[in-house]
């Protein structure tokens, strides 16, 4: 019998730690290449980026291979997306938009399996070979929903008291969008109001995540964030203007 695979993020969390999740690396190639990283967890761009249900299984196949967590972001709270993303292989789901307990316990319908959910009945590509799946996997699942609207904050104490939510993602931009500073997350409001929604959330005891760069995350670990996203993007520009300005000083 072959065993489940073991949520690696999902398990560090749980024990206290804290998890990177590369965003940007939507190919198995790119995730085979950065699979000896300290990164935990790739998150794959279902929602604003290329990756498909058809993506899914390879890249999913890829992050196994490395022992990374497989998270997929999709683009709606909607229960078939939900399940079908996990079916196809996915460790963890992250679903956009979480503005109220009611949304927060329709996701966690969609992701668990009963007697906790109501998750479709299917072999998920998780649980081929493995006996006994349909027990262990709401264990290995690990579900990330966002707060990227400043109108979800009056429901932010309903939304922490859903114990199978894993992690609480403040979205920056989004975030500062929703309050009028759309690209501009910086702002003195935005930076206030994100601070002190993560540390509503830090001190509920559910996990706090959000986006970071190098230069921010020191902030957001001195506030007990244990949850970061990044983007390979972001760590591609930056190694290709050190390498420039390398090249410019050594003439």
């Amino acid at each position: 019998m072959s065993e489940i695979r073991t949520n690696n993020a999902k398990k560090k969390l749980k024990s206290g730690g804290t998890v990177i999740a590369l965003g940007g690396a939507d190919s198995p190639e790119i995730v085979d290449m950065l699979g000896p990283s300290p990164v935990d967890a790739f998150w794959f761009e279902g929602e604003h980026g290329p990756v498909d249900y058809a993506d899914i299984g390879d890249l999913t196949r890829a992050c196994d291979l490395w022992g990374k967590t497989s998270i997929v972001r999709v683009g709606w709270n909607e229960e078939n997306i939900i399940y079908r993303t996990l079916d196809r292989g996915a460790q963890s789901i992250v679903v956009p938009h979480m503005k109220s307990r009611a949304i927060a316990d329709e996701v966690i319908a969609a992701a668990k399996f009963a007697p906790i959910g109501r998750r479709g009945m299917w072999t998920s590509r998780q649980g081929y070979g493995v006996d006994d799946y349909l027990k262990r996997a709401n264990d290995e699942t690990m579900i990330v929903c966002l707060i990227e609207d400043f109108d979800a904050l009056p429901e932010l104490d309903s939304i922490l008291e859903v114990d199978q939510i894993d992690v609480l993602l403040v979205a920056q931009s989004d975030f500062s969008q929703s309050m009028g500073h759309i690209g501009n997350p910086g702002h003195s409001e935005a930076v206030a109001a994100i601070d002190e929604t993560l540390k509503r959330i830090v001190a509920s005891g559910t996990v706090a995540g959000t986006n970071v760069t190098a230069e921010s995350a020191g902030k957001y670990v001195d506030m007990g964030v244990r949850f970061f996203y990044t983007n390979l993007s972001d760590w591609l520009a930056k190694s290709a203007d050190r390498f420039a300005a390398a090249i410019e000083s050594s003439k």
